[in-house]
């Protein structure tokens, strides 16, 4: 099989590729900017292996998108390349219209050029696979969950813009009949996470004897999926996915924000003491505006239909998370010295003009 992964030197992106080219042995073309959150060696594992290839492009430039297509012939694009980070948004929005939207068009239309040059059997076999989040339906009350029929409901600048992404791949099918799948997956954690996050944020503030921050009073729920799982269930959708449908792909693994930090401080307090217990460099901070009370994925249809199931729980995958990091220090030090040291982002300073 050979796939175009857009963003495939993030941090979901390059999950993926190192299960396509390690494990899968497919031919892989990584299409990726390398913004700040974009890291080459986050591949390091697949430089050198057959049939693995980088283009650094950005995804909002069509042509490009449309040569690199004719030129790879893939079988399927997934298109993970986004802006992610909520707090961003909220200062930056511009950032993730143009690359959650604009990005997505791009390479929608790059793609239905490819794919009607295509003989009929390449035609049948094309899929175009976008990877979205549960963040576009809103936030959940304390029961139910989010499901592959889940009305939209987006409460900040970056799930409205994944959730007009959404509903542009959707049209493309629709309108021009595009072969797409769409996924929609919960909190995402595990190793290679670029740091502005809750999970590594936390675990390397720890190691460092830094203040934790936990937003409002950390009682916001989130549904913790490990990246490999992940990344798992997306290869799966894209081999045997059903056209035009959408999958949910969550972790069944619900924690309050406030017991993720205390589960990080307790692990890391066994792994390398410090002397006091990391809980006492827990601070509630102002909330961020807007954040969603809830998050919860039902993923039954992908259990059901396809046949996929976490391989890592919460406690397995947070305690390997942890150990990677430990082991790692090569890959983060940099980053937290030269890109992002941990600093408050997304605060609300003055209105627009």
């Amino acid at each position: 099989m050979r796939i175009l992964v857009t963003g495939g030197a993030g941090f979901i992106g390059s999950a993926v590729t190192r299960l396509l080219v390690l494990e899968r042995g497919a031919s892989v073309l990584v299409v990726d900017k390398l913004t700040y959150a974009g890291d080459r060696r986050n591949l390091r594992d697949c430089e050198g292996r057959p049939g693995f290839s980088f283009l650094q492009a950005d995804i909002c430039d069509r042509a490009r998108m449309a040569a690199a297509m004719a030129e790879f012939r893939p079988d399927a694009v997934m298109h993970l390349a986004a802006e992610s980070h909520v707090d961003r948004s909220i200062t930056g929005a511009a950032d993730f219209i143009r690359t959650n939207i604009d990005g997505t068009f791009s390479m929608l239309e790059a793609a239905r050029g490819y794919h009607a040059g295509l003989d009929a059997e390449a035609k049948a076999r094309f899929r175009f696979h976008h990877i979205s989040t549960d963040e576009v339906f809103g936030s959940l009350g304390p029961t139910g969950a989010f499901s592959e029929t889940t009305a939209y409901d987006p409460r900040s600048p970056y799930s409205a813009s994944k959730a007009a992404s959404d509903h542009l791949v959707r049209a493309w099918h629709e309108t021009y009949g595009l072969p797409v799948l769409v996924t929609n997956c919960s909190n995402n954690y595990g190793p290679y996470h670029f740091p502005e996050k809750l999970i590594p944020l936390v675990i390397l503030n720890a190691l460092e004897g830094k203040p934790l921050p936990v937003y409002g009073d950390g009682s916001n729920i989130r549904d913790w999926l490990h990246v490999e799982d992940h990344a798992r269930a997306l290869v799966t959708v894209v081999e045997r996915g059903r056209i035009g449908e959408t999958y949910c792909i969550g972790g069944r693994a619900e924690r309050r924000n406030l017991q993720v930090v205390e589960t990080i401080c307790d692990l890391l307090d066994a792994r390398r003491p410090m002397g006091t217990p990391r809980r006492g460099l827990i601070r509630f901070v102002t909330d961020r505006p807007g954040h969603d009370a809830r998050y919860a994925i039902d993923c039954t249809k992908m259990e059901s239909e396809l046949g996929w199931r976490q391989q890592q729980s919460f406690e397995s995958g947070i305690a390997q998370t942890i150990d990677w990091y430990l082991a790692n220090e090569w890959w983060w030090r940099p980053l937290r010295e030269q890109k992002y040291s941990g600093e408050r982002l997304g605060l609300i300073t003055q209105k627009a003009s």
